[in-house]
């Protein structure tokens, strides 16, 4: 196959986006673009010379007009052509209907990903991977070991989006959606921290670097991610900041017109070495609690955090109805174990970004994570110090399942059960035998066990104080037992956000190695659903009154 992993695009505004695919052939790739899928006229040709067969084709497309629906597709030498299509963000202060989709974590061998089968008929506006896409760490049927340099990094990236038992649901999903994607951990190695130095990680030596984000094995990984994605290729300039200054820019602030704007966040690049895990003595987790607080630890970065700061209350302040701030870990409160990795092990950054959100009065504020392997929903809080009081933020985080992925969230939060002695041996096991929504109700039930010995708010929004404008439709706040992806919905006038979650049962490599048809057959449903409300400084009255409005 001459285009084996279809075409994408990505980066997409109201005025251009970037067209991807990869050739299998030497020659030129032609990207043509129209206003109609029979290409009658084409009003774009860009063509781009393929040397390298395993480094893709990109083509940057400009003078779009926005809220247009437009077909594209890439054809080789060969005559081998892939078609797709994709949606232009709507005009700077219009407010439109509004449909997009996030998940992230997946393992190449377990693709193909039935998860995400249905994603791409659900017609979205826009499609956002949170990391993990590769797992670069682990061997895989492409790749039997750890990927180390660029070559082995691109084998394991042509891996995730390849057809495998007749079933392509990437490919699918990225040649018809928007695509949005930022990197966790495995696209490079296991909790690394790419602002600490190689000293700090064997993995990363031996290197003359000051920072692990300038290391060659680094360096590999997040080249080869920026050429599998449809993403332009950007560098911060002169920072100021040492481990920032000239390094790759993979934040971004995406608007679509004044009903939402998307925060696009780089977890790893620029963190800090993350503190060593306390055990359960109260005198280790105490020191741990305190530790997470020192003011010199970052896991943004500084120019990235300053940032993110300025994009919020710009956004705010045009009037932007939801904001959505995108990040591989959650920033939720979720507990001591791996709290090192998470959000909860810089504390003091996290206190400032909960905190000017609350001192700028900045509506609407939903955070989107991934990295834990599991849908768990909850309203945001934070401490100015430990042992602090918690301060109530009207701010919320979803993170969201994994595509597909060993140790799903539910299951790890029953053996912590059984390893802290929360539950019996006779419970988990009786626990083993339960369908996945009871199991949901368990594990919510012991997470919240291990939230309440902190002082953490329990799973779910009803404590919230927007609880008022929320309502659970179906299941739960916790979905810990599926790979799936969410879909969030916004629709005029009232603008209220529909977030629904799709999942399938979990398997294993053995079960996709001696079941596969009954694997690939799994049906994506509906485990998860509920409505939030907005908080608007304009009603919708008045939005629809004087502002353009466009309507998918």
């Amino acid at each position: 196959m001459d285009l084996p992993q279809g075409v994408a695009v990505g980066e997409v505004t109201t005025s251009s986006a970037v067209l991807w695919a990869r050739a299998a052939s030497l020659g030129n790739v032609n990207f043509e673009y129209s206003l109609n899928p029979d290409f009658n006229p084409i009003i774009g040709l860009v063509p781009v010379v393929v040397s390298d067969p395993m480094l893709p084709a990109k083509a940057s497309i400009n003078n779009l007009q926005p809220a247009t629906t437009y077909y594209y597709r890439a054809t080789t030498l060969n005559n081998a052509s892939v078609s797709g299509k994709f949606r232009t963000a709507p005009a700077i202060g219009s407010y439109s209907n509004l449909r997009f989709g996030a998940s992230g974590d997946q393992q190449g061998a377990l693709a193909p990903f039935p998860a995400l089968a249905n994603a791409d008929e659900r017609k979205l506006d826009l499609f956002i991977h949170l990391g993990d896409s590769i797992y670069a760490d682990i061997g895989s049927p492409i790749l039997g070991t750890t990927a180390k340099t660029l070559a082995e990094f691109r084998l394991k990236h042509t891996e995730s989006y390849s057809t495998r038992l007749n079933l392509n649901s990437l490919a699918d999903l990225r040649a018809s959606t928007a695509w949005l994607a930022t990197t966790d951990d495995h696209e490079v190695a296991n909790d690394h921290a790419g602002g600490a130095a190689p000293s700090s990680d064997p993995r990363f030596l031996p290197s003359n670097a000051s920072y692990i984000n300038d290391t060659a094995y680094f360096e590999a990984g997040y080249q080869a991610f920026v050429e599998y994605n449809p993403l332009n290729e950007l560098f911060y300039g002169a920072t100021g900041d040492q481990r920032t200054a000239n390094e790759r820019k993979l934040y971004r602030y995406q608007r679509y017109g004044n009903t939402a704007a998307f925060f696009m966040l780089d977890g790893r690049s620029f963190r800090d070495q993350k503190l060593a895990a306390p055990n359960n003595t109260p005198a280790q987790i105490s020191a741990f609690l305190t530790a997470v607080f020192s003011p010199t630890r970052t896991l943004l970065g500084q120019a990235q955090l300053e940032q993110l700061e300025n994009d919020l209350l710009a956004a705010q302040q045009a009037h932007v109805t939801w904001k959505f701030v995108v990040m591989p870990e959650p920033i939720q409160n979720l507990g001591i174990a791996a709290a090192n990795d998470r959000f909860e092990g810089y504390a003091a950054e996290r206190t400032r970004i909960l905190s000017f959100i609350n001192q700028h009065s900045i509506e609407n504020v939903v955070f989107i994570a991934a990295d834990i392997h599991g849908t768990v929903v909850n309203n945001l809080s934070y401490q100015t110090a430990a042992n602090q009081p918690q301060i109530q933020t009207n701010a919320w985080e979803i993170s969201v399942g994994s595509v597909a992925t060993s140790s799903p969230y539910g299951a790890r939060i029953a053996s912590a059960a059984l390893a802290t002695g929360i539950i019996s041996q006779t419970t988990y096991n009786n626990y083993l035998q339960l369908p996945n929504d009871h199991q949901d109700a368990a594990a919510e039930g012991w997470l919240n066990t291990s939230l309440n010995l902190f002082g953490y708010t329990p799973v779910g929004l009803d404590d919230a104080p927007f609880a008022e404008g929320t309502t659970l439709l179906h299941g739960r706040y916790l979905a810990g037992h599926y790979f799936g992806w969410t879909e969030f919905g916004i629709s005029l006038p009232s603008q209220t956000l529909l977030v629904s979650t799709y999942g399938i049962d979990t398997y294993a490599t053995s079960e996709l190695a001696n079941n596969p048809n009954e694997v690939v057959s799994r049906v994506p449903v509906i485990v998860q659903q509920f409505t939030v409300e907005p908080v608007v400084s304009v009603t919708p009255t008045l939005m629809l009154t004087h502002l353009p409005v466009v309507t998918n």
